[in-house]
């Protein structure tokens, strides 16, 4: 067994850290400390002993000291991974990002990657990962740092641009969701069973949130090629590709959806987008598939507000309690979540390649050097190699490129806290693109105000009064 120094920037989070535990208690080859670093010390304290009681479950493989650190330093001391997964400001903020736009004819189905959501809460968290990134720097410089933060792609940029030695990736689990649907269409069209994702082989590049497959292989079958017939059978009703969920019932969870807007850009651009529906379209021209609730509900996904957030956010707090207190089960479960697996791979445990979010150094030759892009990576020890990708259609490096240059002209801004060079970069968003230079600045005012108190230690919100 390995022991290692794990640190949880984010240690009161109410769903990953739970993931995270669990999958760690069935993890016989890694043991050790999980530092636990949180402004909500009380949040952090309930996973401690959530934690501890993992520990004593008598199906746990492995045990770890589960700390809380008040102190940032402190907690990153001799640590060997560092994993980020925080929310920027708090949901009072989120529901600024999301529903301010509505009034505006604005919709958004998630709010926190791209559109003026994405660019609110970008605002909010890249100051905080500089802050990160120096912390690392002085305090565990040759740690393994672990993004799980949205949005991923500026925030993966700040870690690298203020140390640029830092080992970080940014991962996320969207792909996967990809993955499981193509090999729903390898059952549906070939009548067998329903493989496993990990049995599948696919390219996959372009930006976090907005990746895309362009080859797919199951055995010696083309899986793409699959794609026509089974979209003539399910692209009206759509197909949900969980587990438990019959194809058509899409309507029942706010994250779940059809993947009508997944097929719909297949059969226009022969690659499939990799992302769920509900990011997909949000770096799109909204007339495409947001121009309204009534389009969302036509195309199968769902606009997730934040009351059911909030909702869904005191249920959990209710959960953590429960759990800590021993009045609820804390039967450890395996996710399918690829974390603990890379971080396996990356302690010389047997290599696995994985999608990921790093610095292009040329393995996406069609995007400029030094952007973030997420490709296929193969993890290994103490090393994390990015795997050359297949060039994209013409028309997808259209999309993939103009989003990504927004994302670095946001980057530029936020890093100079020149409010006007982010205001250009929130009216060249696509959600953004159909209102008049005056109402998009207008909308962008309004959200910076009614998020002042996350702001204003960093920039200068004078001018916009």
């Amino acid at each position: 067994m390995k022991n290692i120094k794990l640190v949880y920037i984010g240690g009161g989070s109410k769903a990953w850290a739970r993931v995270f535990m669990n999958d760690l208690t069935l993890t016989a080859e890694l043991g050790g400390e999980l530092a636990l670093y949180d402004p909500d010390r009380e949040a952090a304290e309930l996973n401690r002993r959530i934690g501890q009681r993992l520990n004593a479950h008598p199906d746990a493989r492995s045990h770890w000291d589960y700390v809380v650190y008040d102190d940032l330093e402190r907690a990153l001391s001799g640590a060997d991974f560092v994993a980020i997964s925080i929310l920027p400001g708090t949901l009072d903020e989120m529901a600024v990002d999301v529903h301010a736009p509505e009034k505006y004819g604005v919709y958004q189905s998630v709010g926190d990657t791209v559109g003026p959501g994405g660019v609110l809460r970008a605002m909010r968290a890249v100051p905080l990962f500089e802050g990160f990134a120096r912390a690392i720097e002085k305090c565990c410089p040759d740690a393994w740092v672990i993004n799980l933060t949205n949005p991923m792609t500026i925030l993966v940029r700040t870690l690298y641009d203020v140390f640029p030695k830092i080992k970080a990736f940014g991962c996320c689990h969207e792909v996967f969701n990809a993955e499981d649907f193509l090999c729903c269409v390898v059952h549906e069209q070939l009548g067998v069973p329903r493989p496993d994702r990990h049995e599948l082989t696919i390219d996959a590049s372009g930006i976090n949130h907005f990746t895309w497959i362009t080859r797919a292989r199951w055995e010696d079958t083309d899986v793409l090629a699959l794609l026509p017939p089974f979209m003539e059978r399910f692209f009206e009703t759509g197909y949900v590709e969980k587990h438990g969920v019959s194809p058509e019932n899409w309507q029942y969870d706010p994250f779940t959806y059809g993947n009508r807007v997944k097929m719909d850009l297949f059969r226009r651009f022969g690659a499939l987008a990799a992302a769920g529906d509900r990011h997909l379209v949000e770096f799109l021209p909204k007339a495409w598939y947001l121009d309204s609730p009534e389009a969302a509900e036509h195309w199968r996904y769902h606009l997730t507000s934040v009351d059911y957030r909030r909702r869904d956010r005191t249920k959990k707090i209710a959960e953590s309690e429960a759990m800590a207190n021993g009045t609820a089960d804390v039967a450890p479960r395996r996710s399918p979540e690829e974390l603990v697996r890379l971080m396996l791979a990356i302690l010389g445990f047997g290599a696995v390649v994985s999608n990921a979010n790093v610095v292009n150094v040329a393995q996406m030759p069609q995007l400029p050097n030094g952007t973030v892009v997420e490709t296929n990576c193969v993890f290994d020890r103490d090393s994390v190699l990015p795997i050359a990708a297949q060039p994209l259609p013409g028309p997808v490096l259209s999309l993939v490129s103009a989003n990504a240059q927004n994302i670095e002209n946001l980057y530029a801004g936020i890093k100079a806290r020149e409010l006007d060079r982010i205001a250009e970069s929130f009216l060249a968003q696509p959600l953004c693109m159909g209102l008049s230079c005056e109402t998009g600045r207008q909308l962008f005012r309004e959200m910076a105000l009614g998020t002042a108190g996350y702001l204003e230690p960093w920039y200068d919100l004078s001018a916009l009064n």
